[in-house]
């Protein structure tokens, strides 16, 4: 440590400094402590600035000896025996990956959210960490709610509650489930500016591990093809793929009418009343545009080119027209390889009873031949079929090889059918017509085509999204039976799905989801003889950059049990 001093125009300061070599090799200083200006200092060590200079640097003396002193307290000198046993219950192993989640769960404010509850319910248990850890538990290890109260136990701070208020509380957050949601909305934005401009709403099902149907459990088309009861998820998510909103509906619902409620919620209760809605063809029905072709509201939807009009249909097909996406410039599509990896696009006016819209058709030969690719596979596939004769045992779903095969009945006269299959090939050439061709309907009638896509494009994140929560996540199946208990669970997944989300962006989408999810698992402690904590992970650029956006390090060769109890408070957000 040595003194420096500051003169400005109407004083000199006095300082302790320290020297430090800094990451990029290079000599600097940080001040530790400000002495106060000359004319403060005399009126107490003068009367001279010799004085006052001579107590400055004894001061800074004896700061340089504190520090030594806090130094030297830091190296921890810890005795093991070899032929010492265990004590019984001895459990030196600790998770600590929550804390990062604790750092995203303490910035939505949901420990404020409970407070709130709490004062309405008027409960004795802690719902907030019930809450917490509950959703903690979900990113690190997805069990029953049984087996998250053993893994909570192995948090760094233990659970404050009973396994039954784990019960208790779920009625709670079932009832108020919309009100967390859009407690989390508001808050969320104190994280950063939410990209609301952009909706995508999409919806998917989850089965129950039962035979009957009860409640919103029904019997309807299951995404895993299973013969179980479902129930229904419609999710609202924001133009950089943080979750927005959700519901559930009963499983054998048509999914087009679980959209306006929802909608209604975020526009009235959320306030988000200027937004483009962005869907595929099967939630983009023409009320659907209707309903987002009010006020402030637009949409981007997918377009089946099948189920357009004749005309409409005959202009999408064919290959004239067509320019190049990144600069406007016409192209001959008939004579691009299959190799190119540019998009193509052509445009018209597409004005339906209830509609003036936008009808947008894209060409993409690097999907044209994924596509071909895979027919001919499939052809593949059928012809083998024919020869087989195992052709009644397929199912003709959209990618079946064996809507490829026909069927026709031939017999002699006085005798019983027969069934002969042949490959039709009328049906091929009329499949593959449509090969690299995608349509997109909206109403921004003036907006760059260029813009419209790369909005389209971004729905594959909401399906990243439902992925994530079934399979990461373990949302199902699902094997609660009451009815606010399931809506419990759900929205704890979707808190969950909501703090991964933003740690993913805070870490700017450079790291995909199994690397955050697998680093955030191996981030425990081994505790040695309740003095502190030793890191039981590999110290990687992925840990360093979650320790500074966190604003806490777990990465020290040793923690005290005071430092960690500062690591816990800070991703809290308290110092």
């Amino acid at each position: 440590m040595r003194v420096t001093t500051s003169k400005s125009k109407n004083a000199e300061s006095f300082y302790i400094t320290k020297g430090y070599i800094n990451d990029k090799g290079v000599s600097t200083s940080v001040i530790i402590r400000k002495l106060g200006t000359l004319q403060e200092l005399i009126k107490e060590h003068g009367p001279t600035r010799e004085d006052v200079m001579t107590w400055a640097k004894e001061e800074a003396r004896m700061e340089t000896l504190r520090y030594k002193k806090e130094q030297e307290a830091k190296v921890i000198q810890i005795t093991f025996h070899a032929d010492r046993p265990l004590d019984y219950k001895t459990h030196p192993f600790f998770r600590g990956g929550y804390l990062f989640l604790q750092s995203m769960y303490y910035g939505l404010q949901l420990h404020k959210t409970c407070r709130k509850l709490k004062a309405n319910y008027q409960f004795q248990y802690d719902i907030n960490a019930i809450l917490s850890d509950l959703i903690y538990a979900r990113v690190l290890e997805p069990t029953s709610k049984r087996s998250s109260f053993q893994v909570a136990s192995e948090f760094l701070e233990k659970p404050s509650y009973q396994l039954h208020d784990i019960y208790r509380a779920l009625d709670v957050l079932g009832k108020e489930c919309d009100f967390i949601q859009s407690e989390v909305y508001k808050n969320s934005h104190l994280l950063g500016k939410r990209n609301d401009q952009i909706l995508y709403y999409d919806c998917t099902n989850y089965y129950f591990e039962i035979e009957q149907e009860n409640g919103d459990k029904k019997y309807g088309k299951s995404k895993e093809h299973r013969p179980n009861p479902i129930i229904q998820m419609g999710l609202f998510m924001d133009g950089d793929g943080l979750p927005l909103a959700f519901s559930l509906f009963p499983g054998n619902a048509n999914e087009q009418t679980s959209l306006k409620p929802l909608e209604q919620k975020i526009v009235n209760e959320f306030g988000c009343k200027k937004f483009i809605y962005c869907s595929d063809a099967g939630l983009g029905s023409e009320n659907i545009r209707v309903l987002n072709h009010m006020g402030e509201r637009a949409y981007i939807v997918t377009q089946s080119i099948k189920k357009l009009p004749k005309e409409e249909k005959t202009w999408a097909l064919n290959s004239h027209g067509f320019k190049r996406v990144s600069d406007n410039k016409p192209v001959d599509i008939t004579k691009i390889p299959l190799e190119d990896i540019n998009l193509y696009y052509k445009d018209e006016p597409y004005t339906t009873k209830k509609l003036h819209q936008r009808l947008i058709i894209t060409y993409s030969p690097k999907y044209a031949l994924y596509q071909k690719t895979i027919r001919e596979k499939q052809i593949e596939r059928a012809e083998k079929m024919i020869e087989s004769g195992s052709t009644k045992k397929q199912r003709k779903n959209p990618n079946d090889p064996a809507r490829f095969i026909g069927s026709i009945a031939t017999t002699k006269e006085g005798e019983k059918a027969t069934i002969e299959h042949y490959l039709d090939t009328e049906k091929i050439e009329t499949e593959a017509q449509y090969d690299g061709f995608y349509a997109i309907c909206t109403d921004l009638l003036d907006d760059e085509v260029s813009d419209i896509l790369k909005v389209s494009e971004g729905r594959w994140q909401i399906e990243e999204c439902f992925r994530i929560m079934k399979t990461d996540f373990s949302a199902r199946p699902v094997y609660l039976q009451e009815e606010h208990r399931i809506k419990a669970h759900f929205l704890i997944c979707f808190l969950a799905l909501l703090s991964y989300r933003l740690l993913e962006k805070k870490l700017g989408y450079q790291y995909t989801c199994e690397e955050i999810l697998g680093t955030l698992k191996a981030m425990n402690f081994a505790e040695l003889q309740e003095q502190g904590f030793v890191p039981l992970y590999q110290r990687k650029k992925i840990t360093d950059e979650l320790h500074e956006i966190c604003g806490f390090r777990t990465d020290y060769e040793f923690i005290t049990k005071s430092q960690m109890k500062t690591i816990q408070k800070k991703s809290k957000g308290r110092e």
